[in-house]
């Protein structure tokens, strides 16, 4: 297939994006409901660490997930009216986004998630998770959920450098990860990994040989997550020292589309910047306009010649 017919293959983008998989796979647009479980995570319990991820707020990357206070019916109606005014004919994907979501015994993670993927306004059913909570019983209950309807398990690996890894406080180490992904694939779980661009010390290089992991890795997805910096964070601190500083938004663009060039042309492209709350964001405030960031990617993208894959 050469360039034009790939592009056209993409729905017009040079890569492969969630919606050309979500149209080409469920025949329409799909929303993602944010939802919140009331789990919190091994990192912040003390289990492993009280402190969490250097860059992880309050609300454990689930700022935009609904309170956990309320029941997760009530969640869902709620995310759903976020969108109705653009959602109509479109169905759902139930994302359990704050903290970590199988981070509870397995029992009580069936009657979390039973529910939910049983739903008929529900067609996907979505589980931010860490490859360190993923024991044999949830792994079975996964491949169960899984015969009702699609099941994503989302693994927030972050970095493949075992020194950023240490510096930002993962708590979990590379071959963790390579165990989870091969587990789930293995009961017929789609794989979406998390990747964070713009860590405190690593090289442009650094950053693409991650992704050249996650893409060679048998995941199916990745989310490419611009480095926020967000107020209340072990990270703010640092860059209000003077520590560490953030990417320019041109940086950030050039690394992108090198990355875009480096990744198997058959996996899903499921972000490539990120929403940070406003209230809480010190930087980069360029990110707060998400829609210019991603026309100055396509642009990029364009002017450069690159397509997905087309620098393997």
């Amino acid at each position: 297939m050469d360039v034009k017919e790939q592009i056209r293959e993409w729905n017009g983008r040079r890569y492969y994006s969630l919606d050309c998989f979500l149209k080409k796979t469920f025949g329409r647009k799909l929303y993602k409901l944010s939802l919140n479980g009331g789990m919190t995570c091994p990192n912040r319990d003390g289990t492993i660490s009280k402190g969490g991820c250097i860059f992880c707020s309050e609300g454990g990357s689930g700022e935009f997930a609904q309170s956990c206070f309320e029941s997760i019916d009530i969640q869902i109606e709620k995310a759903k009216s976020l969108v109705k005014n653009k959602a109509d004919g479109s169905g759902y994907i139930a994302y359990f986004q704050a903290f970590t979501n199988t981070y509870a015994p397995a029992e009580k993670l069936r009657a979390l998630f039973t529910p939910v993927i049983m739903r008929e306004d529900i067609d996907v059913l979505s589980i931010a998770t860490r490859p360190d909570c993923l024991e044999d019983d949830k792994l079975k209950l996964l491949k169960e959920l899984s015969r009702i309807k699609p099941v994503w398990v989302e693994l927030g690996l972050q970095t493949v450098h075992e020194r950023t890894a240490e510096f930002i406080n993962r708590g979990y180490s590379l071959p963790c990860f390579d165990r989870a992904v091969r587990e789930l694939k293995n009961i017929g779980i789609n794989v979406i990994v998390h990747t964070i661009i713009g860590l405190p010390g690593e090289s442009v290089e650094d950053m693409i040989s991650s992704a050249r992991y996650v893409s060679q890795s048998g995941a199916d997805g990745i989310k490419l997550q611009l480095l926020h910096i967000l107020k209340g964070t072990r990270l703010a601190q640092l860059y209000e020292n003077g520590e560490i500083s953030a990417l320019s938004e041109n940086e950030y663009i050039s690394i992108i589309a090198q990355i875009i060039g480096n990744l198997n042309p058959e996996m899903v492209i499921h972000r490539l910047t990120g929403d940070g709350d406003k209230r809480l964001l010190i930087a980069p405030k360029w990110s707060g306009d998400k829609l210019h960031v991603l026309n100055a990617i396509n642009h990029a993208l364009k002017e450069k010649n690159i397509i997905q894959g087309g620098l393997v």
